[in-house]
């Protein structure tokens, strides 16, 4: 790996965004789900507008639904959600696609659901591969909150870096000067919504 990939510098041209399993189904069981959906959007948008892959997953759609509307998959036709029933985005056409479409892509930036099953599998896998991996905390949860702290916990161990939304894309643009930070900046202008962090981290102290 790079240089850069060992200290979780961020570059467009060799990042994919993966977004996990943010179903239907999900939409009452998930704390703090809204906030989770509108993080998701925002970097879905932040990494079309760099032109970066997006990788975007279904548990069981049969069962689960489908993606919500509000991520905004309607909006770029050319993204076409993976069905899986494993508990890591890394199925066998993702790993295709990654390793034939974009092999130059170390860096994978992941949100969705929930932290402590898909979200975690898919980080192990993306490390035991030799990926970078990035957390985005405010783009992540569980149905319990718990379950959400001790999977941030273990994916860090792990050697995933833990970060947020408006990190990761003003880590992407990199440079006020790049030709779309404007657009990128417009939405990260609004903070993103409260996804109850504040209260993992009292429960840890």
């Amino acid at each position: 790996m790079s240089g850069c990939a060992r200290v979780g510098q961020l570059s467009a041209k060799k990042s994919a965004l993966f977004l996990c399993d943010l179903q239907e189904k999900f939409r009452p069981m998930i704390q703090y789900f809204p906030a989770i959906v509108e993080v998701s959007r925002r970097l879905l948008c932040a990494a079309k507008l760099l032109d970066m892959p997006v990788i975007v997953t279904e548990q069981y759609p049969k069962g689960l639904g489908p993606t919500v509307p509000e991520l905004g998959l309607q909006d770029y036709p050319d993204i076409k959600p993976v069905a899986k029933t494993q508990f890591s985005m890394f199925t066998a056409d993702v790993l295709k696609t990654l390793k034939s479409d974009y092999p130059d892509i170390n860096s994978i930036i992941l949100c969705g659901i929930e932290t402590h099953v898909c979200v975690q599998g898919t980080a192990l896998q993306a490390l035991s591969d030799g990926y970078d991996v990035h957390i985005v905390v405010d783009g992540c949860s569980s149905r319990s909150l718990v379950d959400r702290m001790f999977g941030f916990d273990r994916v860090k161990a792990a050697g995933a870096w833990l970060t947020t939304s408006e990190s990761v894309i003003l880590g992407l643009v990199g440079d006020s000067s790049h030709p779309k930070f404007r657009d990128c900046q417009k939405l990260i202008m609004q903070s993103a919504p409260d996804s109850g962090l504040l209260s993992l981290l009292a429960q840890k102290i």
